[in-house]
C-alpha cells in the first residue's frame, strides 16, 4: 500500500465490462486532474498469440489446459514486482498487447505481438490498472498486496457469458462452437484464479440481468441497462455514507448492511459517485506525504 504512488486496480474476466469502469475513472481523472498511468493487463500476458497458440496445441496434446486466466499464461511476477515497485518509487516499467490492426498502427508493432518494454513516465499521479489480475494471489505471488483500491466488476455468470459470445462473435470473428470451448477450457483457471479476487476487492460492482439468460449460449441479445440491475457490495461498510448514496443515486436501495442496488442505467453514474470521493481522498492524502 503507498500514500505516495497509489495503485487503483480494476479486476474482471474477459467480457465483463471492465471498460465502463475503466471510463468511469477516465472521467474521474479528467475531472480532478489527475494524470494517471495507464497499465494493461493483456500486456502481463506471457505469450504473444502465436506463441499462445502453440502452448495451448502443446497443452492439449499432454492433456492440459492453458489460458489466459492462469499462471502459466501470463507472468504474475512482472506484475507483481511493477505494482511494488511504483507503489515505493512512482517508477516501473510497461508496454502494450496490440489486438488489431488500428493499434497496430497506434503502436507500431504487429497484431498479436508486444510493443517493447518501456520505462513508465515520471511524475504520474497514480498507477491505474484494468485487466483479469488486479487482485490475483497464489502462493508465489500477492499482486492483491500491493493494491491501494481493488475495483471488482462481476456480471453473473450467464450474463458473462452472454457478453463475451457476443463480442468475440462479432468483434473477432469467433464461432459459437469456438467461444463455448474457449469458456470450457478456462474454467479450471476461472475458479482458482479470477473468482478469488472478488472476496479481496474494496468494491465489487455486479449487473444482473432482469430478463431470461438461462441459456446464454442460444441468448440473440445483450440484455440492456435497462433490463438490469448492479449489486454494489462495499468490503468495510464502515468507510461508506449510505444515506448519502441513496439520497444521490435514483431508483437506490439497500440489500444487505453493506450493498446497495441500483438501476443498471445509473452504473456509471453510481462509480463516479461512489469511486470520486475516493480518489479524491487517496490524492489529499498523497499531497500530505508528500
Amino acid at each position: 500500500m503507498s500514500k505516495k504512488h497509489p495503485v487503483v486496480a480494476v479486476t474482471g474476466s474477459s467480457g465483463a465490462g471492465t471498460t465502463t469502469v475503466k471510463h468511469a475513472f477516465h472521467d474521474i481523472f479528467r475531472r480532478l486532474k489527475i494524470n494517471p498511468v495507464v497499465i494493461e493487463g493483456d500486456s502481463f500476458h506471457r505469450y504473444n498469440r502465436a506463441e499462445m497458440r502453440e502452448a495451448i496445441a502443446k497443452a492439449a496434446a499432454e492433456g492440459k489446459t492453458i489460458s489466459h486466466f492462469g499462471p502459466e499464461g501470463n507472468d504474475f511476477a512482472a506484475l507483481e514486482d511493477l505494482f511494488r515497485q511504483y507503489g515505493e518509487t512512482g517508477t516501473g516499467r510497461m508496454r502494450y498487447y496490440v489486438h488489431d490492426e488500428e493499434e497496430a498502427e497506434l503502436r507500431g508493432s504487429a497484431p498479436g505481438t508486444f510493443t517493447p518494454w518501456q520505462p513508465i513516465p515520471e511524475n504520474t499521479d497514480l498507477l491505474f490498472y484494468e485487466g483479469l489480475h488486479g487482485g490475483v494471489k497464489t502462493e508465489e505471488h500477492d499482486v492483491a498486496n500491493y493494491v491501494d483500491l481493488l475495483v471488482g466488476v462481476v456480471p453473473v455468470v450467464n450474463l458473462e457469458w452472454i457478453q463475451k459470445i457476443h463480442r468475440d462473435n462479432a468483434q473477432r470473428g469467433y464461432s459459437a462452437e469456438a467461444i463455448v470451448d474457449t469458456i470450457l477450457r478456462r474454467m479450471p483457471d476461472y475458479i482458482h484464479y479470477i473468482t478469488p479476487q472478488f472476496s479481496r476487492s474494496h468494491i465489487n460492482f455486479q449487473r444482473v440481468p432482469m430478463v431470461d439468460t438461462s441459456n446464454p449460449f442460444i441468448a440473440r441479445d445483450i440484455p440492456t441497462p435497462d433490463e438490469s440491475m448492479v449489486v454494489i457490495r462495499f468490503a468495510n461498510r464502515r468507510d461508506e455514507n449510505f444515506p448519502y448514496l441513496l439520497q444521490m443515486i435514483p431508483g437506490s436501495f439497500m440489500s444487505r448492511t453493506n450493498t446497495i442496488v441500483v438501476p443498471g442505467t445509473k452504473m456509471g453514474y453510481a462509480m463516479e459517485v461512489i469511486l470520486g470521493p475516493r480518489i479524491e481522498r487517496m490524492m489529499e492524502e498523497k499531497g500530505m506525504a508528500i
